[in-house]
């Protein structure tokens, strides 16, 4: 029986094109898999101030899990996931629906197979991999605030966004996981920083200098990096 095949494409701005992108799936789709492109179903993700979510990704994962495909075809990582924590998360439940997950820049192909030693390995080095990216983002936070601690800008001016002076002390606030959230979503391209001031309640500048100060949240990279590159 021929696989049903679904293909997920993304980009970080409206101006940005998916046709490289979605090429690269039906290409794959029919050389690779030999599936009928009349049936090959697309999903697709523009990340704009009115679609913060993921629609197109959380369409995908739906379906998936409601048995409507056998496979998914991305063009490479960066366009499903953008954290191996993600590219985890995204292949267990894909996994455990029973569908494969090809990405074709890199040659990866996770199958839903228990039997299959290397895919027991592959999730397995995920699982290690994301445990290692979640705990150098523990490391980076806890440096970041004994840093901000010796620093005399901290001690004589606000502490950062997220945080609160405890007698001298840099320790995080009650919103600490709402402002790593918020900003997450603005290096994901996700919301604007206008969107995260408005959420946090707080300014566009004061999101800004707390995102140059990724290591205090367990982030790193600029934000907006996705919408000035090109398309991988």
């Amino acid at each position: 029986m021929t696989e049903k095949i679904a293909g997920y494409a993304r980009v970080s701005t409206e101006e940005q094109s998916l046709d490289r992108q979605l090429s690269s799936i039906r290409d794959y789709a029919e050389r690779t898999l030999g599936g009928d492109l009349g049936d090959l179903e697309i999903y697709r993700d523009k990340s704009t101030g009115t679609d913060t979510e993921r629609s197109g990704y959380q369409d995908m994962m739906a379906d998936a899990e409601a048995g409507e495909f056998d496979a998914v075809v991305v063009h490479s990582i960066s366009r499903i996931s953008r954290s191996i924590s993600d590219l985890d998360a995204t292949a267990r439940r894909l996994e455990d629906a029973g569908v494969a997950l090809h990405i074709v820049s890199e040659g990866l192909q996770i199958q839903p197979d228990e039997s299959d030693p290397f895919q027991r390995a592959l999730f397995q080095l995920l699982g290690v991999f994301a445990e290692f990216e979640a705990e150098m983002a523990r490391a980076r936070t806890k440096e970041g605030i004994a840093a901000r601690q010796n620093s005399e800008g901290y001690h004589h001016g606000r502490p950062p966004l997220g945080f609160e002076n405890n007698d001298g002390t840099l320790v995080q606030s009650d919103r600490y996981h709402d402002v790593v959230a918020a900003l997450e979503m603005v290096q994901k391209d996700q919301i604007s920083m206008r969107e995260a001031a408005d959420r946090l309640g707080s300014s566009r500048s004061t999101v800004g200098r707390a995102l140059e100060r990724g290591e205090l949240y367990g982030i790193g990279g600029d934000a907006g990096n996705d919408q000035n590159a090109e398309e991988n």
